[in-house]
């Protein structure tokens, strides 16, 4: 953890991480909770943008309820070839997430394709297959959704085995009603960038729009995007490894077919686990749930599977350990990027 966060910074943090406000002026709003004036408010988390242990503070939109298709993706390369590999994938607009892991599937990315789509998603994915020269390539979608929401403990008071009911956006979330309209778009590209750091930032992303939007109209968009489950949250993402968490693990574990309802779910529970997915399985891949584990260090990790496994009695389960990062990006929407890269593959 960087010397220079103090008791505010950290409480700060874990606020801004979950519960940024939606309101006119949300820094206001936040001072105010943690006994503090806007201006400072605004100065903390400038200083940590600057520092880069913020990333970003925006909406954080489900990609199916938007009408986006999406996946993981494991692929195989040999060694030599990966990193060149790795770059022709990251070229891809809607690949989010790229990293090497140690592990014969070396190199696993997310990637998501919007609603108009002409090649869809696994045509896009045989394309960056052949492109980047993948040995093996595989589709590992959601087939259900336990639980999706990295909230780092900053203030370090919690154990890292602790658990809790899970409440939060779930498979039960994901049920797309409501088609997106122009207007809706026009929304969420505004909300999607990047908040200003100034006393009325909707207003300020409102105005970015050039088109006559106003904040009150913004707001009222991002609370209606929340109600039909399309937007999960406003709020701040974090360079994990400047918050102080360095290691990541994805913890993948073989659950027999009958149990993985239940035993997604008590994994769920686990705090330190930011996502977990029931994902199909191949000959060579015989594990089905994935939790992934964001901790301080690998031991650290290690022990919150260690938990896991002997709560809920699964043993067999391998770590997979990010040793690269490629690409980590905000998926954005309904862009032109999008168009370009499908006109330029088709």
């Amino acid at each position: 953890m960087p010397l220079e966060l103090d008791e505010l910074d950290r409480s700060l943090l874990n606020t801004i991480q979950w519960d940024f406000p939606l309101v006119e002026r949300p820094f206001r709003a936040l001072a105010e909770k943690h006994g503090t004036t806007e201006e400072d408010a605004i100065e903390r988390v400038a200083r940590m943008k600057k520092n880069r242990i913020v990333r970003q503070i925006s909406a954080i939109f489900d990609t199916r309820n938007l009408g986006y298709r999406s996946s993981l993706v494991a692929a195989k390369f040999d060694p030599p070839c990966l990193d060149a590999g790795a770059r022709a994938i990251s070229g891809h607009p809607g690949v989010s997430h790229n990293y090497r892991r140690n592990h014969p599937y070396n190199l696993w990315f997310t990637i998501a394709v919007p609603p108009h789509s002409r090649l869809g998603l696994e045509r896009t994915v045989e394309i960056l297959g052949e492109k980047s020269g993948a040995g093996v390539i595989r589709l590992m979608p959601t087939l259900r959704l336990f639980k999706i929401g990295v909230k780092l403990d900053i203030t370090g008071e919690e154990d890292p085995t602790a658990q809790s009911k899970y409440q939060g956006f779930s498979e039960k979330h994901r049920t797309v009603k409501h088609p997106v309209t122009p207007e809706d778009i026009r929304l969420i590209r505004a909300l999607q960038r990047d908040l200003p750091l100034v006393p009325e930032p909707f207003t300020a992303l409102a105005h970015g729009d050039g088109d006559g939007l106003t904040a009150p109209r913004l707001l009222e968009g991002a609370r209606r995007f929340q109600e039909r489950n399309q937007m999960r949250r406003f709020a701040a993402v974090l360079h994990h490894r400047r918050a102080g968490f360095t290691s990541n693990a994805m913890g993948v574990w073989a659950v027999p077919a009958e149990r993985a309802e239940d035993i997604g779910e008590k994994m769920a529970n686990f705090n330190a686990v930011s996502h977990c997915y029931l994902r199909p399985t191949y000959e060579d891949w015989p594990y089905n749930i994935f939790t992934m584990v964001h901790a301080r260090t690998k031991p650290e990790c290690e022990k919150v599977l260690d938990a896991i496994g002997r709560e809920t009695g699964i043993t067999e389960r391998a770590a997979l350990y990010s040793t690269r990062e490629y690409k980590k990006v905000r998926v954005e929407y309904f862009t032109e990027a999008e168009t370009e890269w499908e006109a330029q593959h088709s």
